[in-house]
């Protein structure tokens, strides 16, 4: 690996905070093995991430010293681990992100419509919830505790299938999916935890985190899709070799990375459920030895 690494872990959490500087210029338009699909698809799921990761961040920092968990001394250490890797893969998205923006597709405009998405569907959850006791905070947390199963949830695919991987044939944006897949998985628990410790396991709680992992899908998935659509269209390369790749990079029985998520997402149902019942330990393990961390 040739990007240089700073690893820093002063909080003392389980985690560390690893300060990357990759260097995107010489990046090809097409990085996914030459298929204008299979990279406008990684693409538009990069356009997330900017706004995404920053509404993490916040709706994390917002409860960080309520009364519930202020004291508790382990859990701060992981919230701070956790800020620090989330602010981390946004500025590595947004240098991504310029890169693509140099071959003329207009990811700056993604990233202000995922900022208006993310800010229109809390305020409107939010007033939905109000009448039943469910405050901004709530809604904030539990959307971040569900998107952070689905960005663990497609990261440990991204560790586990090799043909996603091979595809990856550009080594600077293949290191950085697989760091950004290693730290999801690390700090997979940080916002469950919060959210366990600030509003508790009962029944209300249920089905806050369950309704809002399906609402926050759905959502994930129109716009994801609308990305796609646009990057995809602007670059004249709507055509059927470019749908034939995502179906089978994203959608196919036996490759496919979507399609290869849904026993861990639907884990997310089960009542008790914590994050580290998914256990990838020995994978990111594996993955942090390739990688050199």
């Amino acid at each position: 690996m040739n990007t240089k690494v700073n690893i820093t872990n002063r909080a003392g959490a389980s985690f560390p905070v690893r300060r990357m500087a990759f260097e995107f210029d010489q990046v090809p338009e097409y990085w996914m093995k030459g298929s204008a699909g299979l990279t406008h698809f990684m693409t538009a799921l990069s356009a997330l991430f900017p706004a995404g990761e920053k509404f993490f961040i916040d709706s994390v920092r917002a409860v960080r010293y309520h009364p519930a968990i202020k004291d508790n001394q382990e859990l701060q250490k992981e919230i701070s681990a956790f800020i620090g890797q989330e602010a981390m893969h946004t500025q590595e998205h947004v240098g991504f992100n310029a890169s693509a923006q140099k071959y003329g597709h207009d990811v700056e405009r993604l990233d202000r419509y995922t900022d208006k998405v993310i800010q229109g569907a809390r305020k409107v959850f939010a007033g939905v919830g109000k009448p039943f006791g469910i405050t901004q905070e709530m809604v904030d947390l539990t959307a971040t505790t569900a998107l952070e199963h689905f960005t663990a949830t497609i990261a440990t695919q991204l560790l586990r299938n090799s043909h996603i991987q091979e595809l990856m044939s550009d080594d600077t944006m293949k290191t950085m999916w697989l760091w950004h897949a290693i730290e999801e998985n690390e700090h997979k628990a940080v916002a469950y935890d919060v959210f366990e410790g600030v509003f508790g396991q009962g029944t209300k709680a249920y089905l806050l985190r369950t309704s809002s992992l399906v609402a926050a899908m759905l959502t994930l998935f129109v716009v994801q899709n609308y990305f796609l659509f646009r990057l995809l269209k602007e670059d004249k390369q709507l055509n059927l070799e470019a749908f034939k790749a995502i179906y089978t990079y994203a959608y196919s029985p036996s490759k496919g990375i979507i399609t290869g998520m849904g026993r861990e997402m639907l884990a997310y149902f089960r009542p008790g459920f914590h994050p580290n019942d998914l256990d990838t330990v020995s994978l990111l393990d594996t993955w942090k030895a390739k990688l050199g961390f």
